[in-house]
């Protein structure tokens, strides 16, 4: 899907994302998919460029496993110069801290840039799965 890039697309992401999944995944990692995805999308909005429109993109993967289901959740959006990294946030900062929730929610998270721009993607694995490490192509 593709939503503004503003605050409103982070919400229109969340509440698609909600609608689509509610009745194929848990309530645990349905809460943890909209964590992780509003994340994204933030900082996307915050930190990063748009996309040509005024726009970021929005996509979600869902496999069965014999285990449980398996989702990737990735955000596309023009770049930023730095990209995105996990930063060291004081106690009392009252921003700093979303690479760190979804790296705490998520299996795995990485970034992938092209000549358009990047994709931050998140993957969950079913409980139980090896954790990998981040992975930054």
């Amino acid at each position: 899907m593709v939503v503004p890039h503003h605050a409103t697309g982070a919400r229109q992401a969340r509440h698609r994302l909600a609608d689509e999944l509610t009745a194929v995944v848990s309530p645990t990692l349905l809460a943890d998919l909209v964590a992780v995805l509003a994340e994204l999308v933030g900082n996307a909005v915050r930190h990063a460029d748009p996309l040509p429109g005024g726009v970021i993109r929005v996509a979600w993967r869902l496999r069965d496993t014999p285990t449980g289901p398996r989702v990737q959740l990735r955000v596309t959006d023009g770049g930023a110069p730095a990209g995105p990294r996990i930063r060291a946030a004081d106690p009392d900062a009252i921003d700093g801290r979303g690479l760190h929730i979804v790296s705490g929610l998520s299996s795995r998270w990485g970034v992938d840039r092209d000549g358009l721009g990047q994709s931050v993607w998140a993957e969950f694995e079913p409980a139980g799965s090896p954790r990998p490490d981040l992975v930054v192509a």
